[in-house]
C-alpha cells in the first residue's frame, strides 16, 4: 500500500483497497470540508474542482462532486485544467478553496488530490496537519434536501489564466510574435496538451505537437527529466525547431530542449528565468537544498541575496514571503513568480522564458546555457522502510561528522565544490539521493557511493 500525505496533498498508487481507494478519497475530501467550514463561517460554501488528463481523475472527479454536494458544498467545476489554472480560478471566483485531482509527475497508476486555500495557495504545514486530523473523523454530516449543494460548470478558465499570464508587464508578447518561433510541445497526453498550445498560438508560434491528447495515456514516464524526453529531443532536431517545451501532467513544471536536440536541463529553467527577471527587479532569489549551485552563482553575479529552502512548494513560498524574494522555485523546472502568484506555474515560466529569448535576438538555447555555471547533477532514489530513515540519518551524520553538514531537510554533505543530499521524498515512498559535481561521471560516483553505504548501514 502506497499513500503519501505531505505538503498539502495526498497521492498514492491505485491498488484497490490497498492503495488510494475511493474510500481514501472520500475520507480526505471530508476532512477538507470540515476544515473549510471551521475556517470560514458562511451560509453557502463554494469549492473549485479541476482534474488532469488521467482516466482515474475523471472517475474521482464525479465521486467528489456528488460527495461535496451531499455535504452542502457548491462545486465550481472547471473540468480538465492545470494546477496553476485552478489556483487562479479560486481567486477569481472568490471560493473558500479548491481541489486539483492529480498525482503531478507520478506515473499513471498513481493519483491524488492537491489542496488549496481561499487565496489560491497550498496549505501551510500547520493547516494541512489540522486537515489530516479532521480526516480521522467520520465521513461527514449529511445535510437535508433543501441544503444540498449544486455543481456549476465553467470551462474557460485555462484561457482566462493565459490572458492573465500574457498581461504580466515583463512579458512582451509582441516581441515573441516577431521572433516567429517554431516549437515542439510534449503535453504528456494530459492538460499540458491543451494549455501549452493555446498560449503558444496566442504568441504566434508555429507549433509541432506530440502527446497532446489529454486522454491520460502517458507514453513515457511523466516526470520531465532528460531520460524521459528522448522523443521530443529527437523531434526538435529532426524538424529543425528553435526549441522544445515539455511539462508534467498538471503543468506546474516546465523544461526546455535546445535547438540541437540536447536537453537544456531542468535545473536551468529557473536559472535562465531568474536571469531575465533580475534585469527588471532587484531582490532575493530562493531555491532548494536539492537544486544546483547555478542559481546561487547567478545571484552572486547579479549582486542579490540567495536563500535556500527545504524541498517543496510550501517551503519555498514560506521563505520567499519571509525575505520578499522576486523569483524562486526548484531545480525541477518549477517557477514561482510572486508578482503573479505564490505558486508554481509552467505557463508563467514559458511566457517569461520566450520573452527573454526574444530579447536576446532569438539566441539558440545551446548558447544561452553557456552563460551559466556548468554543474552536473545525479538524481537517484532508493526504496527503504521509513521507520529506518531516522536511524539512517544518525549513522550518516556520525560517519561524516568531520565534513560540513546541513540537516534542515534530510542531510546535505559538502565536499569542497561538490555535495550529496539525502532526503525522504514528499511525493513517493523513496529516499532521494542527489549529488552535484563539475563532471557527470563524478556526480554519479558520489551518488552510487553513498547509496552503497546506505545499503550497508541498513
Amino acid at each position: 500500500m502506497v499513500i503519501i500525505k505531505s505538503l498539502s496533498s495526498i497521492r498514492g498508487t491505485l491498488e484497490g483497497e490497498n492503495g488510494l481507494s475511493p474510500k481514501e478519497i472520500i475520507k480526505f475530501s471530508s476532512g477538507f470540508v470540515y476544515w473549510i467550514k471551521k475556517k470560514h463561517k458562511k451560509k453557502k460554501y463554494y469549492i473549485i474542482l479541476g482534474r488532469d488528463g488521467r482516466f482515474t481523475s475523471k472517475l474521482f472527479h464525479k465521486l467528489i462532486i456528488v460527495f461535496f454536494n451531499i455535504l452542502g458544498i457548491n462545486v465550481v467545476d472547471i473540468g480538465l485544467s492545470t494546477t496553476p489554472t485552478l489556483a487562479m480560478s479560486i481567486i477569481s471566483e472568490k471560493t473558500q478553496g479548491g481541489i486539483m485531482i492529480t498525482a503531478s509527475h507520478n506515473p499513471k497508476n498513481w493519483n491524488g488530490l492537491k489542496i488549496f486555500n481561499s487565496i489560491g495557495e497550498s496549505l501551510c504545514e500547520k493547516e494541512f496537519n489540522k486537515l489530516l486530523k479532521m480526516t480521522k473523523k467520520k465521513y461527514g454530516n449529511y445535510i437535508s434536501y433543501k441544503k444540498i449543494g449544486f455543481c456549476f460548470k465553467k470551462s474557460d478558465y485555462i484561457k482566462k489564466h493565459i490572458e492573465k499570464v500574457l498581461s504580466i508587464p515583463i512579458v512582451d508578447k509582441n516581441l515573441i510574435k516577431k521572433s516567429n518561433f517554431k516549437i515542439v510541445v510534449d503535453g504528456i497526453n494530459s492538460t499540458g496538451g491543451i494549455a501549452v498550445p493555446i498560449i503558444l498560438k496566442k504568441l504566434g508560434v508555429n507549433i509541432i505537437k506530440i502527446y497532446c491528447n489529454p486522454n491520460g495515456d502517458f507514453v513515457h514516464n511523466p516526470e520531465p527529466v532528460e531520460k524521459n524526453l528522448k522523443d521530443i529531443c529527437k523531434k526538435v532536431k529532426d524538424t529543425k525547431s528553435d526549441l522544445g517545451i515539455a511539462v508534467d501532467p498538471d503543468v506546474d513544471r516546465v523544461v526546455f530542449i535546445c535547438e540541437n536536440g540536447i536537453f537544456f536541463g531542468e535545473e536551468y529553467t529557473l536559472v535562465a528565468i531568474a536571469d531575465y527577471v533580475l534585469n527588471y527587479e532587484t531582490g532575493p532569489v530562493v531555491s532548494t537544498s536539492s537544486s544546483s549551485n547555478a542559481l546561487y552563482d547567478l545571484s552572486v553575479k547579479k549582486n542579490v541575496p540567495f536563500y535556500g529552502s527545504p524541498v517543496g512548494e510550501v517551503n519555498i513560498v514560506k521563505v520567499m514571503k519571509k525575505v520578499n524574494a522576486v523569483i524562486g522555485g526548484e531545480g525541477n523546472g518549477s517557477i514561482i513568480y510572486p508578482k503573479f502568484r505564490y505558486g508554481r506555474d509552467a505557463l508563467v515560466g514559458i511566457a517569461l522564458f520566450l520573452t527573454y529569448i526574444s530579447k536576446l535576438n532569438k539566441i539558440p538555447l545551446s548558447i544561452l546555457k553557456t552563460r551559466y555555471s556548468s554543474y552536473f547533477m545525479s538524481k537517484k532514489k532508493i526504496k527503504i522502510s521509513y521507520h529506518n530513515y531516522k536511524t539512517l540519518l544518525k549513522k550518516i551524520i556520525l560517519k561524516y561528522k568531520k565534513k560540513r553538514i546541513e540537516i534542515n531537510d534530510g542531510i546535505k554533505i559538502y565536499f569542497n565544490n561538490e555535495w550529496i543530499h539525502i532526503r525522504k521524498s514528499n511525493t513517493e515512498n523513496v529516499i532521494r539521493v542527489h549529488s552535484q559535481s563539475i563532471s557527470k561521471k563524478r556526480a554519479h560516483y558520489l551518488s552510487n557511493n553513498i547509496i552503497n553505504e546506505i545499503k550497508k548501514i541498513l
